[in-house]
């Protein structure tokens, strides 16, 4: 492993390919997430699944009040890096932990790291209840609505058959008294005020009764809130008045909109080609470095060319017919191995760096070595505007994650 250096660099410098996190911009996301909390009373917690780079971590504490997690790894992550987990009560971060499914060989190490516990199951609530209990950590169960927001099967909590939550109202309430809040997460890239809001009186009108008898409820994430017209003061209100209805806490767990727009994935051209389209072949690769776009056959905006600033989103799939479209492809040996197909201003050259954007949430945590594709390294722009590589990989890396 290549060891974190502190000196200011000149980013011209750095070799790609490199993700940029710029804290300038993630702080613009915090806030506005503390905007929607001083105005609704909710607290916000990092969701370590889309994103846990603790290198910006630092500068993200001052806004939200803890992380949540879905294992083993990511509780302690939280516990260990994010604020100060010694401090007094008044500013202790909190660490919530979460898990489809947990071990008991692990659930010990996890009540040493948490500070909240939400089990996915009644099942797994009442195999681990009393070890959360020894410890005096509060209890939650994960409840499943049936009803979501998402235009995406793989990401639907309420898919058919889900294994996400439990539904079943009566044996909920059979449980009550074994915990004090619950977790509800069946949004995904909701950018609707209006639908999030229905949404959320389809839970009010068939679980009402339960969440009366509960401390807190945890809403889950996937609300993009802090997209420029969203109603932000409307879902602050409406939030209000849940919390103050049912006499709970009302948790946020804001992954995407902690870092939207805030990270870059910057790349080479090595290669370009011609094959009835113009091709270029880029330094990183979808597959391994923005597997989240692959899997919801979904394509990369470009950020900056040659370290200016565009704005360019790749071509929808009915305007494709153009011999001058450009398609940027990864260099690993999948054929599907594609950012997305372009409109440039330009022919681009072997040399030319590409910056694709919004290469933050579900990127770095799903970054993997396929095909033994060099690994981007971490860059951070810090908020005083100096440039640190936070983390670079090599050989012996790629050599370590196997055996």
């Amino acid at each position: 492993m290549t060891q974190k250096t502190h000196s200011i660099i000149d980013i011209s410098t750095v070799p790609t390919p490199y993700y940029l996190l710029d804290e300038a911009l993630i702080v613009e996301n915090m806030k506005i997430i503390a905007k929607l909390c001083e105005l609704s009373g909710a607290k916000a917690l990092l969701a370590l699944k889309c994103f846990a780079t603790w290198g910006v971590f630092e500068a993200m504490t001052p806004y939200l009040h803890g992380t949540t997690s879905s294992s083993l790894n990511e509780v302690r992550l939280g516990f260990e890096t994010f604020g100060d987990n010694h401090a007094d009560n008044a500013n202790k971060k909190e660490t919530h932990a979460y898990s489809v499914a947990y071990s008991a060989g692990e659930i010990d190490e996890v009540l040493t790291y948490a500070d909240k516990i939400i089990f996915n199951s009644i099942s797994q609530l009442n195999a681990f209840k009393d070890k959360a209990r020894a410890k005096n950590i509060p209890v939650g169960l994960r409840l499943n609505p049936k009803t979501s927001n998402s235009s995406f099967i793989i990401a639907d909590p309420a898919r058919p058959f889900s294994r996400l939550g439990e539904h079943d109202k009566d044996k909920i309430s059979a449980v009550l008294d074994d915990i004090s809040g619950v977790m509800i997460h069946n949004n995904c890239e909701n950018d609707s005020f209006e639908a999030f809001s229905q949404s959320l009186a389809d839970i009010e009108a068939r679980f009402g009764d339960v969440l009366a008898r509960l401390d807190w409820v945890s809403l889950g994430g996937g609300i993009h809130f802090i997209a420029p017209d969203y109603p932000l003061e409307k879902l602050a209100t409406r939030l209000k008045d849940f919390s103050e209805k049912f006499g709970v806490q009302v948790y946020l767990e804001p992954g995407e909109a902690s870092i939207h727009g805030a990270g870059s994935l910057v790349t080479t051209v090595l290669d370009t080609m011609t094959n009835e389209k113009n091709l270029a072949v880029v330094d990183a690769s979808i597959e391994a470095h923005m597997l989240d776009l692959l899997i919801y056959r979904e394509s990369a905006p470009i950020a900056a060319i040659n370290g200016e600033k565009v704005d360019i989103n790749a071509i929808k799939k009915d305007h494709q017919e153009s011999s001058n479209n450009t398609i940027i492809y990864g260099r690993s040996c999948l054929a599907g191995d594609i950012f997305g197909e372009y409109q440039l201003p330009k022919m681009l050259n072997v040399g030319d760096k590409i910056a694709f954007g919004n290469a933050a949430g579900y990127t770095m945590v799903k970054k993997n070595w396929f095909n033994g594709v060099n690994m981007p390294a971490i860059v951070i722009k810090r908020l005083d505007g100096s440039i640190d590589i936070q983390r670079q990989f090599d050989y012996q890396d790629y050599k370590a994650s196997l055996s």
